[in-house]
């Protein structure tokens, strides 16, 4: 008798998993309907919030590092050779003016990455720019307390430079290989441009992202002063950005007058960011797709990355909302069991909280009312910590894209020694500190 193919029987198990699936899907139950709509809650919010203004500008600047930052320049500050204090502190401070979500880092976090950025200076990157916040930790010491504050701000600090250095040291030979192969290029590969423009260049965009997303609304202090004219500096930066397409990237000077006066009618007609910022995207796509010079090659590493991670972000989303649903209302998983396995101060309580909080997804500050509400709840205060540690840093979505970039051994290690510190943190804290 013939034996049926590998490839035959495994498209076979496929097929009959997914029936059965459908077969016994408990369609009509409150618990299974409730999930899916919070699923769909859930992708609708991220695709209004953020997508237009923290995605689009993240494809767009790692595009820009992929197109005129030098592999060499890459690799000399964050690459296997470069001295560790210059590597882990570029990476930490990077991280911390970017102050993104978990997700809006990974285009970044690929761009450099790619370059040759070694895997520890990488994932300290990819650790700092959603964990090291200084609003949100700010916002944590005033709502939650100065304890929580102050150890949120030490603990992320020292993960990012920990989960780097352990990231490195446990992948030291693919390392090493990686190294000997960015070893191979030429040591000028750059196009003549001198570096402060490719820098401003990329900078301007980052401004573009950081005012954009600004939070700080009612603050007296400063961040509320910067929040009150953050669509003018971000006006600001948009003007120098179009500048500087047409002055150093020789773009028509009447095509960037007309991209910049239609993105500015789309803001004062309609009152509000996002219509410009999807004007603005599409005059950079009109501005750039087809040419063949390195304006092109910015929109095709732009539209690369985009098409990699933009469909496992929204997979990851819709799974995330189904199982857990958004902040404040549930998902298959019911939220009494969620409360009461957060309970006290015991090491299973601080590790439900960090593998929690690993697989939620917390958009920039959101993290600090949910946590309020548990601790109101009776949430300890060391599971506390560890949901503020692993809870902004990683999330599913992030993690699928992770995974595509980096393979399934280094995802793992990634997350698991996130969720690990976050974890004994917690347990530190609650037991041995308040």
């Amino acid at each position: 008798m013939r034996e049926m193919p590998k490839e035959e029987l495994k498209a076979a198990g496929w097929m009959v998993g997914v029936l059965v699936v459908l077969y016994f899907l408990p369609v009509g139950t409150a618990r299974f309907d409730g999930a899916v709509t919070e699923a769909l809650e859930l992708a609708k919010w991220y695709a209004r919030e953020h997508v237009i203004l923290c995605l689009v500008p993240a494809f767009f600047i790692a595009g820009a590092i992929g197109a005129f930052v030098s592999q060499n320049s890459v690799i000399k500050y964050l690459g296997g050779k470069a001295k560790p204090v210059v590597a882990y502190g570029v990476a930490s401070v990077s991280g911390t003016i970017l102050a993104v979500c978990s997700c809006t880092v990974l285009p970044l976090f690929a761009g450099i990455y790619r370059l040759g950025a070694g895997i520890g200076p990488a994932t300290a990157f990819l650790y700092s720019g959603p964990a090291i916040n200084a609003l949100a930790i700010i916002l944590t010491a005033r709502v939650l307390g100065v304890e929580l504050g102050l150890a949120r701000a030490v603990g992320a600090v020292g993960f990012s430079v920990v989960i780097g250095l352990a990231m490195a040291w446990l992948f030291r030979k693919e390392e090493k290989d990686r190294h000997a192969v960015a070893a191979q290029f030429p040591e000028d590969d750059d196009d003549g441009r001198p570096i402060w423009q490719t820098a401003a260049f990329v900078g301007v965009m980052v401004g573009i992202l950081i005012f954009a997303n600004w939070g700080g609304a009612g603050d007296p202090g400063f961040f509320g002063k910067v929040f009150a004219v953050k669509w003018w500096l971000t006006s600001a930066f948009g003007v120098l950005l179009a500048g500087m397409l047409w002055k150093w990237h020789g773009i028509e000077w009447w095509k960037v007058a007309v991209a910049g006066m239609a993105t500015a009618a789309a803001g004062g007609i309609s009152g509000m960011a996002e219509p410009a910022f999807i004007v603005a995207a599409l005059g950079l796509a009109w501005l750039t797709a087809g040419r063949d010079d390195e304006a092109g090659e910015w929109w095709s590493q732009s539209w690369g990355f985009a098409k990699q991670i933009i469909p496992l972000l929204v997979g990851g989303v819709l799974v995330a909302g189904l199982l857990l649903g958004r902040p404040g209302h549930e998902g298959l998983i019911p939220g009494e069991w969620i409360a009461g396995l957060l309970g006290g101060e015991s090491i299973g309580a601080n590790a439900f909280a960090s593998v929690a909080g690993a697989l939620m997804y917390f958009a920039t500050l959101t993290e600090i009312p949910v946590i309020q509400g548990l601790l109101g709840g009776g949430m300890g205060q060391g599971p506390a910590l560890a949901l503020l540690l692993a809870g902004p840093a990683l999330s599913l979505p992030n993690l699928i894209v992770i995974r595509s970039i980096l393979g399934t051994r280094k995802t793992l290690a990634f997350g698991g020694m996130t969720v690990a510190l976050s974890c004994v943190c917690g347990w530190v804290f609650g037991n041995f500190i308040v």
